[in-house]
């Protein structure tokens, strides 16, 4: 037996020995086990579900190992009082099911919730920190409900390893270290400073620096209830109500998030969205996530010969950017939760649309501001210009078990650090944020307008690409706020058109255009390519881009998995 950890960004390549392991639970599934492999923003977290499949779990019991931990090990980016989307691959029904674990705004909630006195909207950093921007999480219940139709273990012992670590200790990742050093209001908010900080002797609040070790005693104790109680454990009792009393009584802003909410909760079974690309069929889940805005910039693309046009060229990133704005701007008018508007998305995806929007993009010249399409569909009425404020955060992982079962899931408490509120060792989301702002622009009703019971928009796409012959190819994800939707497009054009290895195109230059300027990750080649860019009319923004981006691809030679190296995530794979 072989057990890898990799560096980020290193390509690992693993061919299945056909031997027995776990046998009792592999041999009732009628087959011999393969290789598995797991693909995260943490080694503590690939770890755990790696332990959960040498006991012969399931992928989407690895899932909610590596979820738990994650929420205890990268705080600033998800957690189990957040909300995710879970795209599972079944292999030996060649089954797709889509999982939506979405925050819904509470019962409370008014379409001015984050508009001031006068109307106007409120800036990101005053919505974002107190109660008023929790939304009611979604992931607990979204996970038990995968568990019901996927799990093998017993729900209650995939959490033993995220307990093991909340009391044990882990050590703090430099990027949750320079999160905490940056952050402008953490040190402020109750519980939140006290963990997260340590006092001189003078007094002084000192941040938690790369290296040390912080326990979580209070998350532990959660866990215990959730692993013992199931979904009630999170969504009743002193859990739920510890979460309410911190956004009811919150120091800024109090919201209205009630015991109600968390018992009206329910997670979403949705019928995953599938668009053909090249030889490929990529599939992900429907609005309100970000995937099917994903699809349709494949779709615009396929109309052109990305391969032809080379890896990063002039003219590939010009087309890739053309073809984001014209997707972009058709998501900030139709998309939001598909329970309250009616979302034309068989008409969007449509080959013929998707084919008159391709011959919008010109290839000489940037078409700087794209407007929307009109699908051919009666529920393609015309919505104000969604206000998007979305920050880049958010996880993502990805896990093909022994039986080539395969997650997809990206996972949030958006933030950072969520609303800045802790309850029962956690953070709590500050996702009602991607609500619009504005309810109506130029007197147009915005889809994604605020309502209780309601699910904002969101940017998050796990994907699954399957080959010519159906089997699975490859399974993709990425943090990034509303990047997400660009940066996982680019890695599958990457995989799909360039053939690069899932390292290589998870580690490609950041460029994304979300129908304004076009952005490009500071440090790269592209920042020679930006003269040229602007010559076609590019208005150029250099900065930061920090995705996270985490695959698994099958190859002739076995499994390919790929680390984002701007993140402190890894690949863990085992030979069985």
């Amino acid at each position: 037996m072989r057990y890898e950890r990799l560096l980020p960004g290193l390509t690992i390549t693993v061919v299945a020995l056909l031997v027995v392991i776990g046998g009792a639970i592999w041999l009732q599934r009628g087959e011999e086990p393969r290789a598995f492999m797991i693909a995260s923003a943490s080694s503590y977290a690939s770890e755990a579900g790696a332990e959960i499949l040498r006991k012969g779990g399931s992928a989407v019991d690895a899932a909610i190992a590596v979820q738990a931990v994650l929420s205890l090990v990268e705080p600033e980016s998800s957690g189990l009082a957040g909300g995710a989307f879970l795209l599972h691959y079944n292999e030996a029904e060649d089954r797709i099911d889509a999982y939506d674990g979405r925050e819904t705004a509470p019962a409370g909630a008014t379409p001015a919730l984050f508009l001031d006195e006068e109307g106007k909207p409120l800036t990101f950093l005053e919505a974002m920190i107190g109660g008023s921007s929790v939304g009611t999480p979604g992931v607990v219940k979204m996970l038990w409900l995968a568990h019901e139709e996927h799990g093998v273990l017993p729900w209650e012992q995939l959490f033993e390893p995220a307990i093991r670590l909340a009391e044990d200790g882990f050590a703090v990742a430099p990027k949750l270290a320079q999160a905490i050093a940056r952050d402008p209001v953490l040190m402020q908010m109750p519980v939140a400073q006290d963990y997260f900080y340590r006092r001189s002797p003078d007094g002084a609040l000192i941040p938690a620096a790369e290296g040390d070790i912080l326990k979580n005693p209070a998350y532990a104790e959660t866990l215990r209830r959730i692993a013992a109680h199931g979904w009630k454990g999170f969504y009743e009792g002193p859990v739920a109500e510890e979460i309410v009393a911190t956004v009811q009584n919150a120091p800024l802003r109090p919201g209205t998030l009630s015991l109600q909410d968390l018992a009206d909760y329910e997670p979403k079974k949705r019928e995953p969205v599938c668009a053909p690309y090249r030889a490929y069929r990529v599939c992900t889940l429907p609005p309100p996530s970000g995937g099917m805005t994903v699809l349709q910039i494949l779709g615009i693309l396929e109309n052109y010969d990305l391969a032809g046009m080379e890896a990063m060229t002039l003219t590939s990133v010009h087309f890739i950017a053309e073809a984001e704005k014209l997707a972009y701007a058709d998501r900030d008018h139709y998309v939001a939760d598909p329970d309250f508007v009616s979302i034309p998305v068989s008409a969007m995806l449509e080959q013929e649309y998707l084919k008159k929007r391709a011959y919008e993009i010109d290839a000489s010249y940037t078409m700087s501001k794209a407007k929307p399409g009109a699908p051919t569909d009666e529920h393609a009425m015309r919505w104000g210009e969604n206000q998007p404020i979305d920050k880049p955060s958010t996880s993502h992982f990805t896990i093909i078990d022994g039986a080539g079962n395969v997650v997809s899931m990206t996972t949030t408490v958006e933030g950072p650090f969520g609303s800045h509120l802790m309850a029962g060792g956690m953070m709590l989301n500050n996702q009602l944020t991607d609500f619009s702002f504005l309810p109506e622009v130029d007197g147009k009703p915005v889809a994604n307008a605020v309502a209780a019971g309601k699910r904002p928009r969101s940017s998050m796409s796990p994907v699954i690409a399957f080959d010519n012959e159906g089997a699975f190819y490859a399974a993709i994800g990425s943090p990034g706020g509303n990047r997400i939707i660009g940066y996982v497009a680019k890695t599958l054009i990457a995989l799909l058109d360039w053939n690069m290895s899932m390292a290589d195109a998870v580690a490609l230059p950041h460029f994304v255009d979300r129908n304004g300027k076009l952005e490009i990750e500071e440090g790269t080649a592209l920042e020679e390519m930006a003269p040229q860019l602007r010559q076609l009319g590019h208005m150029i923004d250099t900065r930061e881009l920090m995705s996270g981006l985490h695959g698994i691809r099958v190859t002739p030679k076995g499994l390919e998995g790929g680390a984002d190296p701007r993140r402190d995530g890894n690949v863990v794979t085992e030979e069985p």
